[in-house]
């Protein structure tokens, strides 16, 4: 079960670099990265190696370790530590000392002694020194060699070997071991977490089927990082060695995509973000607001320019054309209403079915009262929709028809966004002798304003949560929809 407490794990590694970044702490952060986490890292020493083996190893000043180990400790909550290449018995003992003192409540010891090259990176002398840590680790994930090490045996030549050697190195340590099949021969690629509990050992195994791929590179150091980020959120061995696995695997099997060495090359660790999530950002509600209003500015700039908005704020408009106007917006409300209780229908949640469901009542209770007021009931079955009516229209219900939520949210707002940004300019016309001033005053109506914001709101929080494609498509939906708008104020003087 996630702890809710940590959702994103604070994981640091303690290990050596790699600057063709596959392995050490490079690898390190990206698994955690990648599972979930977020890493940090303490360097242990830095390592001349790229994907055909290692040059050099420097290793910095213990002290300085030291001080690295500190400064994270002092200042971040660590929620688990992941380490690795230890070097030297110096630094060993450094980190077990440290490790003592501040008590992390969850250690994962990756022994690193032989890189995948064949390559040794542990002084001999350390040995002795990195078994005496082991104890101090919830979990230890030796490959084959370093289990034989560990064991103070021969390397295990079979998969029940290798596994009967993880027994004695539990039993002889009093911890969990996760131990690796990949270098043994063959089409199967198990793993195995191998425990003491109660004074028994517990061994649950992982089977696997081996991917021929060269890019094996830093698969120990990822697979250990992925283990402690996972067992942070999960708190459950098991579920993180498992999915720890599944996750390795697949960024095993994409490796070569990324053509990275002539040797071992390094595993994809984010190549199953990028295929399910992409890399495509997602902005935030206000910054799809901004980037749509700009998007139909020059729409906006041309509708304050129409002679029937220039005429309607002067209250010079021929009061012909303003009831054609309004004739057409009281056939225009009939359908709307249509759209917005399907808007109603598709809504994920009861505050927005509701929401639309009001406005679907208000542009009736809006086409009643411009009957009454303005166009007599008698002659509204000899008006006909105009075409900018009849288009605006169409386009609504082809989208609603589509049954997209999202892009019918976009494709509704203007409606109630332009027809608002007009409406609050023109009342700043309106006085005792204006023509047109009930109007105009009604642009004042506060529910109207409020509903506008609302709409503005459901809109560009599904934009932001929405995949590219749909966002652009909703943002095409709202600039249709706009030029709708303008042909509908400029159909007064234009079709009449």
């Amino acid at each position: 079960m996630r702890d809710e407490a940590r959702p994103v794990p604070r994981v640091l590694s303690i290990a050596g670099t790699d600057p063709s970044g596959g392995a050490g702490i490079q690898a390190d952060l990206k698994s955690i990265a990648a599972n979930g986490g977020y890493g940090m890292a303490a360097v242990t020493a830095l390592v001349a190696q790229n994907t055909r083996g290692v040059r050099s190893v420097h290793v910095p000043p213990v002290p300085f370790l030291v001080e690295q180990l500190d400064a994270v400790s002092d200042d971040v909550e660590i929620d688990a530590v992941k380490i690795g290449m230890l070097a030297t018995a110096d630094i060993v003992r450094a980190v077990r000392e440290w490790l003592e003192r501040v008590n992390p409540p969850v250690v994962v010891l990756d022994p690193v002694m032989v890189a995948t090259s064949g390559d040794r990176l542990l002084d001999p002398d350390a040995e002795d020194e990195l078994r005496a840590l082991a104890p101090l680790a919830d979990l230890v994930t030796p490959n084959i060699p370093e289990l034989a090490i560990l064991a103070e045996a021969p390397a295990a030549t079979t998969w029940s070997g290798a596994v009967t050697q993880a027994r004695e190195v539990a039993a002889r340590y009093g911890t969990r071991l996760l131990v690796k099949g990949g270098h043994l021969a063959g089409a199967s690629l198990p793993d195995a977490l191998v425990e003491a509990v109660d004074g028994t050992i517990e061994v649950t195994e992982f089977p696997g089927i081996r991917v021929e791929t060269t890019n094996t590179h830093g698969t120990g150091c990822s697979l250990s990082s992925a283990l402690a980020t996972r067992f942070a959120r999960s708190g459950d061995w098991a579920r993180a060695a498992a999915e720890s696995k599944e996750w390795l695997v697949e960024s095993i099997r994409h490796g070569a995509e990324l053509a990275v060495g002539a040797g071992h090359g390094p595993v994809s660790h984010f190549a199953g973000l990028w295929e399910r999530g992409g890399i495509a950002t997602r902005p935030e509600p206000e910054a799809v607001e901004s980037g749509w209003w700009a998007h139909i500015e020059d729409i906006r700039a041309d509708i304050d320019e129409l002679a029937f908005v220039r005429q309607l704020a002067e209250g010079t408009l021929d009061r012909t054309a303003f009831v054609w106007y309004l004739a057409q917006d009281a056939l225009y409300l009939r359908d709307y209403a249509r759209v917005l209780a399907r808007a109603s229908s598709l809504a994920p949640t009861a505050e927005e079915q509701a929401f639309w469901a009001a406005g679907a009542r208000d542009a009736i209770a809006v086409e009643l009262q411009l009957h009454e007021r303005w166009v007599p009931s008698a002659t509204m079955d000899d008006i006909t929709p105009s075409a900018a009516t009849t288009a605006y229209l169409n386009h609504l219900l082809a989208v609603s028809a589509r049954g997209d939520y999202r892009i019918l949210t976009a494709a509704v707002l203007p409606c109630y966004w332009i027809y608002a940004d007009v409406g609050a300019r023109l009342r700043q016309f309106s006085h005792p002798e204006h023509p047109y001033r009930d109007w105009l005053d009604s642009y004042a109506d506060e529910s109207f304003a409020a509903a506008t914001r609302r709409a503005i709101q459901i809109a560009t929080r599904a934009a932001a949560t929405a995949e590219e494609r749909t966002r652009r498509a909703m943002r095409d939906a709202l600039r249709a929809s706009a030029a709708h708008e303008h042909a509908f104020f400029a159909a007064p003087l234009a079709e009449r």
